[in-house]
């Protein structure tokens, strides 16, 4: 009687309701994507990637008709703690993994772990890195996997396959914004169909993507975290050690690129140095990942792809430490204590 009971609850359960493991979470899809399953892979210290991955997650399958799941890092006691650089729940979702949308810094997963995410890649995955995926991993530059380091000789995963490593803080962190500006030679890419004002709290980071990729958006520094503020204006020494204008020229902070991997595949590439859960809040920025999505799996992107909240989104400012100045409009702050992947249903 129990299990028809359980079966007939199963049975029950409609599109797009979100089965979830205690480590991890998964969402069947609402609609049909062709069968595509996304996972999105959260671990950083700063930019609240547990928070803004599950949010993508929820449109991609609620509007969208994807399969996804969200992998965390987490304490032993299951716990959300973007602090552990050595946990990812749930590596073998990787397996199946059409598409791979990750906001990770510095993790030293264990080389099982590792594996599922080496062998996804190698299979040819699209790949979208937002913010500090440029610097993902840290792992020994002797371990199997040391190669992807993000300060080995070719810069890591980050250089070798999203087009750029970690370099610095172009703007100034916490105190200037980024304004997006749309590259002119990429009216009429797909990637920024529906894609307008792009705004974030986050500062510009300093990048140089090779001359395979197209530049898609540049990031204006400016002077203040208001949208609105002026663009700023002094010079700074970039990683040539030469005098340059923090907005002459503007950075990327978007673009695409194919790679051919070892095996011989080829990944699709979609790189943005912004990406914290508040950047997120700005509609063109999650549009652009959306159609990031469509664009590397070579299927049709939507001209205006819907990129409404499901449910509520109210992220943390991001930071490192919990906020305690009530004066600082901003409270920049850590992330939640107390939740597991479970409560994000």
């Amino acid at each position: 009687m129990k299990r028809r009971f359980l079966l007939s609850l199963l049975a029950a359960l409609p599109l797009g309701s979100c089965l979830a493991a205690d480590d991890f979470i998964s969402f069947d899809p609402k609609g049909d994507a062709k069968g595509k399953h996304v996972v999105l892979i959260s671990g950083d210290e700063e930019y609240r990637s547990e928070e803004g991955l599950p949010m993508l997650a929820r449109i991609l399958s609620e509007r969208h008709g994807f399969k996804t799941t969200v992998l965390f890092s987490v304490d032993k006691d299951g716990f959300i703690d973007s602090n552990n650089q050595a946990s990812l729940t749930n590596p073998a979702a990787l397996d199946s993994a059409d598409a791979i949308i990750m906001l990770i810094r510095f993790r030293h997963w264990p080389d099982e772990a590792m594996k599922h995410f080496h062998d996804a890649v190698q299979r040819g995955v699209p790949i979208i890195g937002l913010r500090t995926a440029t610097h993902a991993f840290n792992m020994a530059k002797d371990s199997t996997y040391g190669a992807w380091a993000w300060n080995n000789a070719e810069g890591g995963f980050g250089r070798i396959f999203l087009g750029e490593t970690w370099v610095s803080h172009w703007g100034k962190h916490r105190a200037e914004a980024t304004q997006g500006v749309l590259e002119a030679s990429a009216k009429g890419n797909s990637l920024l169909n529906g894609v307008t004002e792009i705004f974030g709290t986050t500062d510009v980071y300093e990048a140089a993507p090779p001359a395979d990729s197209t530049i898609l958006v540049r990031g204006q520094v400016i002077a203040g975290m208001e949208p609105g503020s002026p663009p700023a204006n002094y010079t700074k020494k970039n990683r040539a050690g030469q005098e340059q204008g923090v907005n002459a020229p503007m950075m990327p902070v978007a673009w695409s690129r194919e790679v051919k991997n070892e095996a011989g595949k080829i990944n699709k590439i979609l790189c943005t140095t912004m990406g914290a859960a508040t950047d997120l809040t700005n509609e063109s920025l999650r549009r652009l990942v959306v159609n990031g999505v469509f664009w590397g799996l070579g299927l049709e992107v939507p001209a205006a792809a819907n990129v409404n909240y499901v449910g509520e989104f109210k992220p943390l400012m991001y930071g490192t430490k919990d906020g305690d100045n009530t004066s600082d409009p901003h409270r920049f702050r850590g992330f939640k204590r107390g939740v597991k992947p479970a409560d994000l249903r």
